[in-house]
């Protein structure tokens, strides 16, 4: 397996795969998950000749299980150490979820300064702010996200797959075509992390501010959501992300939920070539 360690000494797990010379394609994937959750997004541009690079990020899946610095100025850092060990430029990163968030991160503070990132996408992400607050009033109450570690604390297996069973997938919906795989594949990734990282992860997700973020980027940017995401809602995040990125284009998704990425493939990854290519 292929590892970079960071300047703080944590192993940070990566695949790249595709010819060295193609245009990188950086994928962030969502909480609490693995670069596994991306396997119909890589194979996809892989066939279509590009290199394609997913890292799992510190507490999660193959990298180390280290117990501090999962917060988004350590997770941009640390993709910062990868993309510079791989030496990867004009590179488009595609953020999932929490992912959305530090991709956002990572652009503004390393990507855009050291001239490396060429394009943005945040599918179903988090920014600009989770929680409700007195400034962002539309967002989910601090006793959700206490529910969550609560949840994970007393019961981290059963918690993982009750979400993946549920709202994650959309697969609670009246009619829904569940599908047992993505069931099981999503709590794979969930158990082969960290409970301390995962936990502190929450806090990173929900109460991070990337309202400043979302003003500085300065490279085309593509946001992606489905209406019926039931764990980041639309309203409090994409359509006020895409107001606050300068030229940003928005491509709401109807009836789709959080995880569109593995359930609808075929839609997300058109829609990501022909922003890649435009």
């Amino acid at each position: 397996m292929s590892f970079v360690t960071t300047p703080d000494g944590v192993a940070i797990f990566y695949k790249d795969w595709g010819p060295k010379a193609a245009r990188p394609l950086v994928f962030h994937h969502g909480w609490p998950l693995s670069a596994d959750d991306w396997d119909a997004q890589l194979l996809f541009f892989l066939e279509r000749g590009y290199r394609v690079v997913a890292h799992d990020r510190r507490g999660h899946g193959r990298s180390d299980q280290v117990w501090d610095g999962h917060d988004m100025d350590h997770y941009a850092a640390d993709l910062a150490a990868v993309v510079e060990a791989l030496d990867l430029r004009d590179a488009v990163h595609i953020g999932h979820s929490t992912g959305g968030g530090e991709a956002l991160h990572y652009v503004v503070r390393h990507g855009q300064p050291q001239g490396r990132a060429a394009k943005l996408v945040l599918i179903g992400a988090v920014p600009p702010l989770m929680l409700q607050t007195p400034a962002n009033p539309g967002g989910l109450p601090r006793e959700v996200f206490d529910g969550f570690r609560a949840a994970l604390a007393a019961d981290r297996a059963q918690f993982y797959l009750d979400v993946a069973s549920g709202p994650f997938y959309g697969f609670n919906r009246p009619g829904a075509a569940v599908s047992e795989g993505a069931v099981r594949n999503w709590w794979r990734q969930g158990m082969m992390g960290g409970a301390k990282a995962h936990h502190d992860g929450i806090k990173a997700f929900s109460e991070t501010d990337f309202t400043e973020d979302l003003k500085a980027v300065r490279i085309p940017t593509l946001v992606m959501h489905g209406d019926d995401d039931q764990i980041v809602p639309i309203a409090d995040s994409a359509l006020l992300s895409a107001k606050l990125v300068e030229g940003a284009e928005l491509k709401v998704y109807e009836g789709l939920p959080h995880g569109l990425c593995t359930t609808h493939p075929e839609r997300v990854n058109a829609d990501l070539l022909a922003f890649v290519e435009g």
